[in-house]
């Protein structure tokens, strides 16, 4: 269930926001205009394409999949994993890891072993390390600020689609005052459409991509810490400590018991 909660989520928000307007009255297929929709979500995509290129926009879905199915990482059997590999290293060396590597799921930990393994000194492997770090910095930083900018695009969108629809109907004046009224109501449905989508799509998926790099970092971090505590020869209950530090606290109180 935690895997779909950002699904689980979008689907109550529809359901609440749509639901509530069935209740009042209101019709689906008013809010369906094909001119605001048209207006309002191809805008937005105009806008970030002039904003990041057609390059990052085009990669749009997978960011999309990485939000709502997110890579989860086993961070307490990386925990145990180091633990075994230090206890081995302590009795025959880090030589004969080189197979236990192998089985290492993760590739940013399992290549920092490799390196350790190699002969790669400390403070290279430390700077090796932070280096590739920064740089899916910067590169998921990008991600996910295109999403929080489409989020502030979205409702300008609106709020245009919504100038031009009403000009159009002041200029329309002096008809049916039924079909002003409709038409009224009808340019604020891009309004809609733009606050809608930027609240419930576009910022929660740049929120739930910064969720996503602040687990891989830790993932990261805690890959790093236990292999360069491997290279120094910590005793394996320490490098265990050490570890199970980094984790939150829900966590923590598992593995302590």
């Amino acid at each position: 269930m935690k895997k779909y909660a950002s699904i689980n989520g979008l689907i109550i928000a529809i359901a609440s926001i749509f639901g509530a307007f069935l209740i009042e009255g209101g019709a689906l297929k008013a809010l369906f205009l094909i001119a605001p929709l048209l207006i309002v979500f191809g805008g937005t995509f105009a806008a970030a394409i002039i904003g990041f290129g057609y390059d990052k926009v085009k990669d749009f879905f997978k960011f999309v999949k990485i939000a709502y199915f997110p890579p989860e990482y086993d961070l307490e059997n990386l925990v145990e994993t180091f633990y075994q590999l230090a206890l081995k290293a302590r009795k025959q060396g880090l030589l004969v890891l080189e197979d236990d590597v192998e089985s290492i799921e993760n590739f940013f930990t399992r290549k920092m072993l490799r390196f350790m393994i190699d002969g790669l000194d400390n403070k290279s492997l430390e700077e090796m390390a932070e280096l590739e770090m920064l740089a899916i910095e910067d590169r998921h930083n990008s991600n996910i600020s295109l999403f929080s900018k489409m989020g502030g695009y979205a409702p300008t969108m609106g709020i245009l689609g919504t100038v031009m629809a009403l000009i159009m109907t002041l200029a329309n004046a002096g008809t049916d005052p039924n079909i002003l009224i409709r038409s009224i109501a009808s340019a604020f449905i891009a309004t809609l459409w733009g606050v809608l989508s930027a609240n419930l799509l576009w910022l929660p998926i740049s929120d739930k991509l910064r969720e996503c790099h602040q687990q891989e970092k830790l993932m990261m971090e805690m890959g790093l810490e236990g292999t360069l505590a491997l290279q120094s020869g910590e005793i394996p209950m320490l490098l265990k400590s050490k570890l199970i530090a980094m984790l939150p606290q829900k966590s923590q109180r598992h593995l302590i018991g």
